[in-house]
């Protein structure tokens, strides 16, 4: 079966810094384009961050210069690295991987960026 499990989130204050993991079992991210998304209260889902199979990345305009998206391939697990935390950051953040029409979410996790 195909799994993405999400840890990392929680509560932080403005400028402090989380990294998210997403560890994927019975698919190999390497082969994936895989991403990170999130949706906040009465907002559409946004696009995060995403990197390629082939290692190219790009960005929201939003977290430009702020947070990081990589992968592990031995660990088979997605990481965004999360610094200069801004209230508007808190959101539910989900994984994703996509490789044709195979589409793959995690269960998302909650990050809280609060005073």
């Amino acid at each position: 079966q195909v799994q993405l499990v999400e840890s990392g989130g929680g509560l932080v204050q403005p400028g402090g810094s989380l990294r998210l993991s997403c560890a994927a079992s019975g698919i190999w991210l390497s082969t994936y384009a895989v991403g990170w998304y999130r949706q906040a209260p009465g907002k559409q889902r946004e696009l995060v961050a995403v990197i390629s199979s082939g290692g190219s990345t790009n960005y929201a305009d939003s977290v430009k210069g702020r947070f990081t998206i990589s992968r592990d391939n031995a660990k088979n697990t997605l990481y965004l690295q999360m610094n200069s935390l801004k209230p508007e950051d808190t959101a539910v953040y989900y994984c994703n991987a996509a490789l044709f029409k195979f589409d793959y979410w995690g269960q998302g996790t909650q990050v809280t960026v609060s005073s």
